[in-house]
Formats: structure tokens, C-alpha cells, sequence
């Protein structure tokens, strides 16, 4: 019975922790690009200043508002899809549209109905458009990454099928070595390999010089000697 819970409950559990990873996702990206939007902005104040009010109301302000969606989760969802099988339009959606929620969120605590009454529909349906390229730019980059994560799989299965070859040829090598060395020593004949068997050495006979000093010593002292030859 347990077993049953447990397989009717893993498609349930798979599903909430994909979206517990795509709302992480997308507020990652938010945070990111909120600090990257801060920093363009106060380096680029000073050239921006001089441009044309409406090519910042309507063009510029959206695309730095919005930078996190257009830049930072593009890059976050192709560095996921290398590690992790995701969906590209779920993820990208979902991430997206939690972004959106928190700046919707914020905006409307900080402005009030009123200030986005103020933007006029023409600036929100700007920032839609802005979303929207963001949202596209992450389902292909989402693609991307999975397929060079299918590229480096394959080369790295190419690489252990390469190793295992030449682990097996190795083995054969030294199957064939040993094969031969078997078979030189049992060509070798019976008595060579048998010990040499060290024979006794004869004995030395002794010196004459030792033999005469000998019997002159058993001679009286009186008996003359013999004349040398």
C-alpha cells in the first residue's frame, strides 16, 4: 500500500519542486538585475540626461526596468539547462511571470493605482512587449543549453567507450604475453631446468717437501746423509 502512495505521489512531488525551482529562478533574476539595473544607471546618468524625454520614457526606461528579464534570466536559464532536464516554455513563463509579480508588487505598494494610471497604457503595454522578448530569449536559451548538455554527454560517453576499448585491448596484450611466456617455458626441456648437483673435490696429495722433512726427522743424527743426485 505504501509503494502505491509513494508512485502516485512522485509526479505530484517532481511537479512542486519544478515550480519551487522556477519562482526561485525567477526572483533570482529579479534580484540580480535590479543591482545590474542600479549600476548602468548611475554610469550611464550623465550621457542619458542629454537624450530626447521620449526615447527615455519609451524606449530606454522599459529595457533597463525590465534588464533582469531581458539579460539575467536568459543567462541563468541556459546555466540551469546544463545541469537540470527543464521544460523551455514552462520555465521560461513561470520564471518570468514570478519576476513580473514581485515588480508589479512593488510598484503598486511604493505608487499606488494612481502612479500606474500616470504611465498611461502606452508605457505599460511597452514594458508587456519588453517582458515578452525576455520571456522568448529564455525559452531558446533554456534550448540551447539543453542541447550542448546533449553534446557533452555524448562526447563524454564517446571518451569512457574510447577508454574502454583501450582498456580492453590492453587486457588482450597481456593475456597474449603471459599466453606466450606459458608456452616458452614449457618448450623448454625436462633436464634444463633441473639443479647441477655439485661433485666432491679429489683429495690433494700432499707436497714431497713436506714428505722428506718428515723422514729426516725419524733419522738418527749419526747416519750420514745421501749424496744429492
Amino acid at each position: 500500500m505504501s509503494t502505491q502512495k509513494k508512485s502516485v505521489l512522485d509526479p505530484l512531488r517532481v511537479r512542486v519542486r519544478r515550480i519551487q525551482f522556477t519562482v526561485g529562478l525567477g526572483f533570482l533574476a529579479l534580484v540580480m538585475g535590479t543591482a545590474l539595473t542600479l549600476s548602468l544607471s548611475l554610469r550611464l546618468s550623465d550621457s542619458i540626461g542629454a537624450l530626447p524625454s521620449w526615447l527615455i520614457d519609451f524606449l530606454l526606461a522599459p529595457v533597463l526596468r525590465h534588464l533582469w528579464v531581458l539579460a539575467v534570466l536568459p543567462v541563468l536559464c541556459y546555466g540551469a539547462a546544463r545541469i537540470i532536464e527543464l521544460k523551455p516554455w514552462a520555465t521560461a513563463l513561470g520564471a518570468a511571470a514570478t519576476g513580473l509579480c514581485f515588480t508589479l508588487a512593488i510598484e503598486f505598494t511604493s505608487k499606488g493605482i494612481d502612479g500606474w494610471l500616470a504611465a498611461g497604457g502606452l508605457s505599460l503595454v511597452l514594458e508587456l512587449g519588453v517582458v515578452a522578448g525576455g520571456v522568448v530569449l529564455s525559452q531558446r536559451a533554456v534550448v540551447r543549453g539543453r542541447a550542448d548538455a546533449g553534446k557533452q554527454e555524448t562526447k563524454a560517453q564517446q571518451q569512457a567507450s574510447e577508454r574502454k576499448e583501450e582498456y580492453a585491448e590492453f587486457l588482450r596484450e597481456a593475456e597474449l604475453a603471459g599466453e606466450k611466456s606459458a608456452q616458452r617455458e614449457a618448450a623448454k626441456p625436462e633436464g634444463q631446468g633441473a639443479p647441477v648437483q655439485s661433485l666432491p673435490l679429489p683429495e690433494q696429495p700432499a707436497a714431497p717437501a713436506a714428505a722428506s722433512e718428515e723422514t729426516s726427522e725419524q733419522k738418527p743424527p749419526g747416519e750420514p746423509k745421501a749424496p744429492a743426485a
